[in-house]
């Protein structure tokens, strides 16, 4: 069976051919990346796919949606001006069956789907994820993604996504209080994806230039993130460490609230930032939760490093459904 697989981001819609084998193993095709703020709608990313496909397409689609799936018009806080309406889908794609996800459950399905080759050991006792139990999946990205997968052990699981990055900000230190007072400035609530996701490098290094007295010059996160990558400015190194703690603070979190086994940390900026959580103090801040120091020492944390695990999870929630 091959259907095409679709994962909508915030800077980015991906496109491929998704293969399942009679033993239900999914192989993608080549994924064909679009930006998605350079389309006037999902529809002319659509078309601008079909043009660039060869030949028919598969009559079947999955989309991995980045917000709330259920309602009757989908929209995305990144890309105001999408809209896709549920009714009529499947006639303006020309498909005969369209599965929706969350893009977060999609990111559920792809670690319930992918194996010890695709994780990196990031944190906690250097096992492999466990087979049964609750698994956390935390994802900074342009937003801050979150969902948990349950599985029972053999073989079957459950997803379950949430709006969990819309939870508030604790913060942790001195560092943190100064971020909150500045964030609380422009927001009446500061929630944790203001603090753990792409764009917050931007508050962080300018909360940190303030403390040390510098003038802040407005900068784009994506210059913060380059210039920290580069190591050719201390402050933006200093911004990208802060931010792994912040992650590693949120990610245990998540795990306390979920009643975690294993955790996942997915996204673009981790997986750009992987060397560099693997050093900081991300695993400190992840144990640091007081009475329960010791159970989160007792948690594996991983990186999804799967190259398209969107995708992958878009397909592999198709043939869930389908199944």
């Amino acid at each position: 069976m091959q259907l095409v697989a679709i994962d909508i981001g915030g800077t980015n819609a991906r496109f491929a051919i998704a293969t399942v084998g009679d033993d239900g193993v999914i192989a993608l095709g080549e994924p064909v990346v679009l930006e998605s703020k350079a389309h006037a709608s999902f529809e002319t990313a659509w078309a601008h796919f079909r043009e660039l496909h060869p030949g028919p397409l598969p009559r079947d689609a999955a989309l991995a949606l980045a917000g709330p799936v259920e309602r009757d018009e989908i929209t995305f806080a990144s890309i105001p001006h999408w809209r896709i309406a549920r009714a009529g889908l499947e006639s303006r794609m020309e498909m005969d069956r369209i599965v929706l996800v969350n893009d977060f459950g999609a990111m559920g399905h792809a670690v319930a789907r992918s194996g010890p080759a695709h994780f990196r050991h990031l944190a906690g006792p250097e096992i492999d994820l466990p087979a049964s139990g609750t698994l956390s999946v935390v994802g900074p990205g342009t937003g801050l993604g979150v969902a948990h997968v349950w599985r029972d052990g053999k073989g079957f699981y459950h997803v379950q996504s949430t709006e969990g990055g819309h939870i508030d900000f604790a913060p942790i230190d001195a560092v943190d209080d100064a971020l909150l007072v500045r964030l609380r400035a422009r927001h009446r609530r500061v929630s944790v994806e203001r603090v753990v996701s792409g764009p917050a490098i931007v508050d962080i290094y300018e909360t940190l230039a303030g403390l040390e007295g510098r003038a802040i010059v407005p900068i784009k996160d994506g210059a913060v993130w380059k210039l920290a990558e580069a190591g050719d400015d201390p402050l933006a190194a200093a911004a990208a460490e802060r931010f792994c703690l912040s992650l590693g603070s949120a990610a245990g979190d998540y795990a306390l609230a979920q009643g975690a086994c294993g955790v996942v940390i997915a996204g673009g900026v981790a997986q750009r930032q992987a060397e560099r959580l693997c050093r900081s103090a991300f695993a400190q801040r992840f144990t640091a939760k007081g009475r329960f120091e010791s159970l989160m020492a007792t948690i594996p944390v991983k990186l999804i490093t799967h190259p398209q695990p969107g995708l992958l999870g878009a397909a592999a929630a198709f043939v869930k459904e389908m199944a």
